[in-house]
């Protein structure tokens, strides 16, 4: 993928973001100057995918230390963002984060604690691409030569601060040499498969082609696909992932054939406070994405809607967990507590 497209930078006192709601056919920019701008970007995913939402949040908290007068306003603008969307953990974990470091720095001068809070969320950002390249150097090794992907939703530069997290994965493999096919699922309602994967995919002259979710069970069961490879809004401390809608499904059709599953996730995603997927919340968006295509009407608005925008996937499900400190595999709980006490998988 052009390195020029990627999901945000931050220049001039403002957050660039690249807006993901009108690609592949139009490529715009929304600025970003203060913390509402960013909690608008993240709710209404002009910038998506836990790692960037993580990254932007950063910079928000930034925002809201220069728009504050008092430690309660910037306190309540920190949860006015931090209410934006609620399952990915990378939200809370970078505003939390950020938080810190207002604390250490907030009797060191308007200056100085701006200074400190803007080098935070650059770091952040950075780490957010190193971790990225390592992941899919770790998980590059699970893949086989020749293989068939299926991959899921979008996790590719642009949920990320750059490079990608599954994608990065299916992206090492290629530059690799693996000689690789990839599936990609469109991903309804919001099509991130069809518009945002599709894209980076033939940017990155990936072998691939395009399907309709419904078609990956058929696919599955055919023998057709080698393994399964998808990111993670938050994983829970025994292993469940909550995912984009429709990964539940594919966990359970790959579990019935033998196909490989694995989850590719930075350690910032995993919850360590919350012991199983049943404490994630699950965020449930409008209506008019399941009614509408784009701006184009597709069901009755009479219709009631069930729209959740994510499902958890079992531990049970899940072959590996793909993170930049290794390869987590079961059992799950005891080698994430491995994994939260530092110690090597």
């Amino acid at each position: 993928m052009d390195e020029s497209f990627v999901a945000l930078i931050f220049k001039d006192e403002e957050l660039v973001l690249l807006d993901q709601r009108i690609l592949p056919t139009h490529v715009e920019y929304v600025h970003c100057k203060t913390y509402e701008d960013v909690e608008f970007a993240i709710r209404d995913m002009v910038v998506r995918g836990a790692p960037a939402i993580g990254a932007a949040a950063a910079y928000g908290v930034y925002f809201a230390a220069k728009q504050s007068d008092d430690e309660q306003s910037f306190l309540r603008s920190l949860a006015f963002l931090g209410n934006a969307r609620p399952t990915a953990v990378n939200l809370p974990w970078a505003i939390e984060r950020m938080k810190a470091v207002w604390q250490q720095h907030k009797g060191e001068g308007r200056e100085a604690l701006l200074a400190a809070l803007l080098l935070e969320a650059d770091e952040i950002r950075a780490e957010d691409i190193r971790t990225n390249k390592k992941m899919s150097r770790i998980g590059s090794v699970v893949v086989p030569h020749g293989a068939t992907i299926l991959t899921h939703c979008n996790t590719g530069a642009l949920a990320t601060a750059g490079w990608g997290t599954a994608l990065g994965v299916i992206k090492q493999a290629h530059w690799d040499g693996k000689e690789i096919f990839v599936y990609a699922d469109e991903t309804r309602p919001r099509l991130q498969g069809a518009r945002l994967t599709a894209w980076e995919l033939v940017e990155a002259k990936i072998p691939a082609k395009l399907i309709a979710d419904s078609a990956a069970a058929t696919l599955i069961r055919d023998g057709k696909i080698d393994l399964v490879i998808l990111g993670g809004d938050r994983v829970a401390a025994n292993g469940d992932v909550a995912n984009k809608l429709g990964t539940f499904s594919l966990s359970v059709i790959c579990k019935a054939y033998g196909v490989p599953f694995y989850s590719v996730v930075p350690v910032s995603t995993i919850d360590f406070t919350i012991p199983d997927g049943s404490h994630i919340p699950i965020e449930e968006r409008d209506a008019s994405e399941v009614t509408h295509v784009g701006e184009t009407q597709v069901a009755p608005l009479e219709i009631g809607v069930y729209n959740p925008a994510f499902d958890v996937t079992p531990h049970q499900n899940i072959t590996g967990i793909i993170t930049e400190r290794g390869i987590i595999y079961p059992p799950f709980a005891t080698n994430i507590e491995r994994l939260r006490r530092g110690e090597a998988l």
